[in-house]
């Protein structure tokens, strides 16, 4: 494979405006200073940056430097149209929501992969796999849900179980997440919003009241759990603990439940190209498989030296040796 330094790799990342990150708690700058710190030579892309060009995938790319200075993070070089199969490696960190122009992308991508980039994660995964459904596929481990557009359906499920969740299928950081309890007037007009008028489809899911003890984040790297995982606690009169909500973040040890779900779901994994994940644990329950832009690691390892930057490109050199 061509190199496009003499480093050791070169790796790409497909992000949102590096400018815009949050420096403290940003996952993908974790990443990129991990990367770097193996004296890596790193190629920063956004969507829009991305084509095929003549069936070729192509990106107009900067080369990227990377600080862990609040002051100053990133500095990028002059951009310039290059192969994407020039790079070993590309790290595809754009955030949700999961739309169409996301799915373009991941087609962009597979054609890198098809031509020998290793893509984290693998492009057809990150579509098959979308967040919230992927962990029905563990039932064993879920609460009562509920996957449908159905208005009527919803209106049952919620009958049923008379404290629920309604959420969309591709939001992220909490949004659009609605608690219902028994006899709420809104109801209706929740259900109508969410569905577009039974036009989109919906998770509903059994409230969880262990949320008050913290919603867990556990990341897996190449299927391995962290052994520390983010608890986000909820702010007061909350349901939703997403940092982006209000939420804080607690680092505690995994339980013996939180290492059986790793472990049953880590090998699935590993076997799609998923190498960095993260599960989302309330008490005893799987909620989500998060694929696409898993976050938490700068909360971790500030507190526990985890280093799961380095865990992962050292799961990334495994697989380009």
């Amino acid at each position: 494979m061509t190199q496009v330094a003499n480093m050791t790799h070169a790796i790409g990342v497909v992000m949102d405006p590096i400018a815009g990150i949050a420096f403290k708690k940003d996952t993908t700058l974790a990443l990129l200073l991990a990367a770097r710190a193996r004296g890596w030579t790193l190629y920063y892309m956004e969507q829009r940056d991305l084509a095929l060009s003549r069936g070729t995938p192509v990106a107009t790319m900067a080369p990227l430097e990377v600080f862990d200075s609040p002051d100053k993070w990133f500095e990028l070089g002059n951009r310039e149209d290059r192969p994407l199969t020039e790079l070993d490696a590309i790290l595809m960190r754009k955030d949700p929501p999961f739309d169409s122009e996301y799915i373009y992308s991941s087609y962009i991508l597979e054609a890198a992969e098809d031509q020998g980039v290793l893509i984290v994660n693998k492009p057809r995964s990150l579509r098959d796999c979308n967040e919230k459904v992927f962990a029905t596929q563990f039932p064993q481990f879920t609460p009562p849900l509920l996957v449908s557009r159905d208005p009527g359906r919803i209106r049952r499920f919620h009958s049923e179980h008379k404290n629920v969740i309604l959420k969309p299928l591709d939001g992220m950081g909490g949004s659009a997440i609605f608690h219902v309890r028994e006899g709420d007037s809104n109801l209706s007009v929740i259900i109508e919003t969410l569905t577009h008028h039974g036009a989109r489809t919906i998770m509903a899911q059994k409230y969880i009241p262990e949320i008050s003890a913290g919603d867990k984040r556990i990341l897996l790297v190449d299927g391995e759990a962290i052994p520390y995982c983010l608890a986000r606690i909820p702010a007061e009169g909350e349901s939703r603990g997403n940092l982006a909500a209000g939420g804080r973040g607690v680092v505690q040890p995994l339980s013996d439940r939180d290492r059986k779900i790793a472990e049953t779901i880590g090998p699935v994994l590993r076997e799609k190209g998923i190498l960095f994940a993260g599960l989302d644990v309330i008490g005893e329950y799987l909620t989500e498989i998060n694929v696409t832009s898993p976050t938490c690691v700068r909360e971790i390892d500030r507190e526990q030296d985890t280093q799961i930057g380095d865990k992962l490109m050292e799961a990334i050199a495994g697989r380009l040796r």
